[in-house]
Parts: structure tokens; sequence; C-alpha cells
């Protein structure tokens, strides 16, 4: 990591605590308070701006943190909220911003925003997101926009029903000679998949808390909350999946994310808070999915960095045990790197710690790998109560004559660590992004020769070299026009003219530490001008002396 940023680093980490007050996740207008006082208290370093409404009539947010000229410098694009419940992307994004400009009158946090641009999406899903604070809480990720999902030319006319009353959408489990789920072997709380290749038979059917309103044969299948943003955007776009929209980009917010976001040439790498998770695990590269005509698979050369960005992130962090995850296509992750051409790094933040058995407590290991059993086991090691609901018995009119139980672990849960280790999952990510901004492209040029071939003929010849530990742009991105390769240009003197050599030429990717070797012979005598530049890497100027 360069010079400075560690210690900035340590000072940063001292200062936040006292940014956290709050005792639970911000509502949508407690996150537009936040992002207000951001501008306000530090003008000189950040703008913010609404891009577009939701069809919920929500803002989204876009925070510039940066100098004066931050559209000029290379920039990281971090976004949050591209999953409605995924409430802890929206409050790492934010909780950046407030971090990193806590300390803004160090002289390392002026070095770092004068030399690189933080483009904060904090919230992507704002509708879905507030389904955690209404009455009734259930696991949204769709926007408000109206949309018939089982196809019957009605709307909304199968929700959530809340059937014991207690304000959560849990799960209903229902005795039944066709259930294919049985109780986990080593606790009954929780409830697995019967597997009949080992000769196992269900007990249960398993279903979310609701009933057959339209008498369809289906449970919750058209309630409130249409299109979800993570499902919306182009690559792979899932057409005519529940929640993807009739068409790719349909939603405001989709638009105006992707409008924004091609406009800011400088952008070098996104990092998305969400499901989708290369940073605990790197991607493979996969030889036959790259080399597909439309390319399915990353680049080796973006292997590689991918690979480096994991190992710091895994290291920062110290998180371990990350959930294998698979990218469903029209999600944010997969279009940054096959559609927009940058660098693309997603993680979700936190998952539920894989548990061992407190040996005190004659726990056992258990004998079925399952993410609830694990989740209530942490959990209890943990203190934390209030987070699920015991079976109990009801009368559901869809199911006479049979035992129907409501209960189970209570919506955002498994995906949402409790608030209290939210401050510190803020301050661990904060430093990762400020360590991914060290490795940052950064061009220069050295290695300047100047030849006397013949009296008032002269070869100058230099070495364009990448100082970061970044390629100058991603690999893929040499493919895409929306991605600016680094431009080098001569500029001459009355009087001078170029025998050989281009005096305006575009290199392609600059590897971390590599070096691309450009010559001219030029006659006349003065000087010249080279300039080497992108807006992802920033520029270099030199004059040379014929």
């Amino acid at each position: 990591m360069r010079k400075g940023y560690s210690w900035f680093v340590l000072v940063m980490l001292g200062l936040s605590p006292g940014i956290f007050a709050q005792n639970n996740y911000s509502n949508y207008s407690q996150q537009s308070s936040r992002i207000a006082a951001l501008a306000k208290n530090y003008p000189q370093w950040v703008k913010t701006k609404s891009l577009t409404k939701t069809a919920g009539g929500k803002d989204i947010w876009m925070i510039t943190v940066g100098a004066a000229n931050a559209d000029k410098q290379p920039a990281i694009a971090i976004l949050g909220g591209i999953e409605g419940n995924h409430l802890l992307g929206t409050e790492l994004a934010i909780g950046f911003a407030e971090n990193l400009l806590q300390g803004s009158n160090n002289d390392s946090i002026k070095t770092l925003l004068n030399k690189t641009t933080f483009y904060i999406f904090p919230n992507l899903s704002p509708d879905a997101m507030e389904q955690y604070f209404a009455s009734l809480q259930y696991e949204r990720r769709g926007n408000a926009t109206t949309t018939d999902e089982d196809r019957d030319g009605k709307t909304n006319e199968d929700g959530f029903d809340d059937l014991d009353g207690d304000g959560k959408i849990t799960w209903m489990r229902i005795e039944s000679p066709i259930g294919n789920y049985r109780s986990h072997p080593d606790d009954p709380r929780v409830l697995v998949k019967a597997d009949a290749a080992k000769g196992e038979t269900g007990k249960y059917l398993l279903l979310s808390e609701g009933r057959d309103n339209d008498k369809d044969g289906q449970f919750n299948e058209d309630g409130e909350g249409g299109i979800i943003f993570d499902k919306n955007l182009t690559y792979k776009h899932p057409s005519f999946a529940a929640g993807s929209g009739e068409f790719a980009v349909s939603e405001n917010e989709s638009r105006a994310l992707l409008d924004n976001l091609f406009e800011l040439f400088n952008v070098y790498a996104v990092v998305s808070f969400g499901s989708n998770n290369n940073l605990s695990t790197p991607v493979t590269y996969v030889a036959a999915a790259a080399n597909q005509r439309i390319v399915g698979g990353w680049l080796e050369p973006d292997v590689t960095i991918n690979k480096m960005v994991s190992e710091l992130y895994n290291k920062t962090t110290g998180l371990k045990d990350a959930p294998k995850s698979t990218a469903g296509g029209g999600d944010a992750w997969s279009w940054a790197y096959f559609h927009y051409g940058r660098y693309s790094f997603g993680t979700p933040g936190w998952w539920v710690p894989k548990t061992k058995p407190d040996t005190a407590k004659k726990e056992k290991a258990f004998t079925v790998e399952d993410a609830s059993a694990n989740y209530l086991r942490w959990a209890e090691q943990q203190g934390i109560t209030g987070t699920f609901t015991p079976w109990k018995a009801i009368q559901h009119p869809d199911f006479p004559n049979q035992v129907v139980e409501v209960g189970g672990i209570h919506p955002f849960a498994l995906t949402n660590p409790p608030y209290k280790l939210v401050p510190d999952l803020v301050k661990k990510h904060t430093e990762f992004l400020v360590k991914l901004a060290a490795y940052q492209p950064e061009l220069d040029i050295i290695n300047i020769k100047t030849e006397k071939v013949s009296p008032g003929l002269s070869r100058i010849t230099i070495d364009v070299i990448n100082k970061g530990e970044i390629g100058s742009h991603s690999k893929l991105g040499e493919r895409s026009y929306w991605v600016k390769r680094i431009t080098v240009k001569l500029t001459t003197a009355g009087g001078q003219t170029v025998i050989s050599g281009k005096k305006n030429q575009l290199l392609n990717v600059l590897e971390p530490r590599g070096a691309s070797q450009l010559s001219w012979l030029i006659k006349g005598s003065g000087k010249v001008t080279v300039e080497a530049g992108s807006p992802a890497t920033g520029s270099k100027t030199i004059d040379i002396n014929l």
C-alpha cells in the first residue's frame, strides 16, 4: 500500500465510532438526512444530487466525494441497496462516506481525495427497503411498480397475510403425507428437505406465511413490490422471470444509474454491496466461457487482478467462510464487468459465521449442514434474541382438518447482521476501499532519451508506465467504446516536423507496473510536449528539448 495510506486508515478508524449514534438501520428519511448532512458539513468535498424518483416517489441519491475536479480524477463507483432486503449494503455505502470525511482536515485524506473520486449510489432499492420499517415486515426486493406476477389480469391480489398477528411474515409448516420437508435431526425448530435417494420421508409442506387469496393454488405469488433492481439490468436479463421487468432497464432507477455511469469515463472499478461475491472468493478463469463470441466469463488478466484484490479484501476485513454465490442475470455486478467494461467487485459485507459446537453446553456438530440451523446456534452463542418465532398452531382456511403452524426465523435476519455489528463492518470496508484506491492505475513517463541523428534531426524515446497495482483498464474494456484508452499526444512547435512516429496514438491495457515504449523522429529544434493520459488513469505531461 502506498505511503501515507496506512497512517490515514489508523487515523480514520480512530475517528469513526462517533458517527454511529443510531441503534438501528436507517430508513429512507434518515438516509436522506445523513446524505444532506454530508453535503452541508463538507461542501468542499461533497456534491449530492437526485438522479430520479422511483415509482414510489423516492429519490435515488448520488454522492460525489472528491476534489473540485472530481470528474477529472480516476474514480470508484460504489453501489448500495441493489437488493431491497439487504439493508447492510446501504449502511456500508453511506457509512463509508461518513467515515472518510470525518477526518477530512487530515493531509492524508486530502491527498486521497485530490487523486481519487468516489461516486456513491447508496440505495438503489428504496421502495423495497422501506418494508423493513413497515407495520408488516417481510423481505421485499421489488420496487413500487405495479405488476401482475401471475399474469392473470389482476394485480396485487395475493400478497402476504400475517396469520399470527406478530407484524412479521415468517413461515407455515403444514403436516401432510405429500410433504417434502422433515425436521432437522439436530434442531427441531428447523426444517430441511427430505432426500428420497437416502430413504428419507417428508412430513411437512413449507410455505411462506399467508393465504391463497385468489384461489389459484399458489400462496403470496402476486403481492406488492414489482421490479427488482438487481434483475433489471442488461447482462443476461432474465426476461419473463418474476421481478425482472417487461424489458431490461425498464425502471427509472436502473435507467438513471446506467445513464450516469456511462457518462463517467473516469470510473475504473465498481464495488457493489449485494449477494454476488467475488471479493471473498475470486472468479476463476474458464477459457471456454471467456472465448465465446458473446463473452460469458472473465478474461484471464482480469481474473489475476480479481485474485489480488480478493486477497486484499480478505486480509483487511478478516471475514471468513463466505457462502458461494452465482449471478442470476440482470444484476449490477455482472453488468459492471461485461457491459460497462470495468473491474467489478462484489460482496454482501457480512454473512452468518460458521459455528462450532459449544462443548460446555454439550452441543454436537451438525449431522446436516443448514443455514437456518447454523444461524440459530450462532445467535444463541452471541446472545442474540428476538429473531425467531416458535412454531404456533393456527386454524388455516386453506388447510381444513390439517395441522398448520406458523413460525421460524424472522425476515432480514439471515442477510443482515444485528445493528450492533454494523459500525465495525463499516470500518473494515472503509479501510478496504481506501486501500483499493491506493491500488488505482497511475501513469508516469520515464526513461526519456534524446539522440541527435544528424544536424537538425532528433530521435526521442520514452516509456509510458502504469505505476498502479491495477491495470489501466480491464482487458474486457479494450473491446468497449465506452472505456477510453490511454492517449499519447505529441505536440510540436513551429518549424518542427514529425518524420516518423504518430503524433496521436492509443495504447491498449497497461498492466500493473507495465510499460509501453514510444519513439519519434523529429526535424527541427526547440522543445516538444508529450502528454499521456485517460480519464481512468489521470494524465502526465512532460517537455522534451530536442
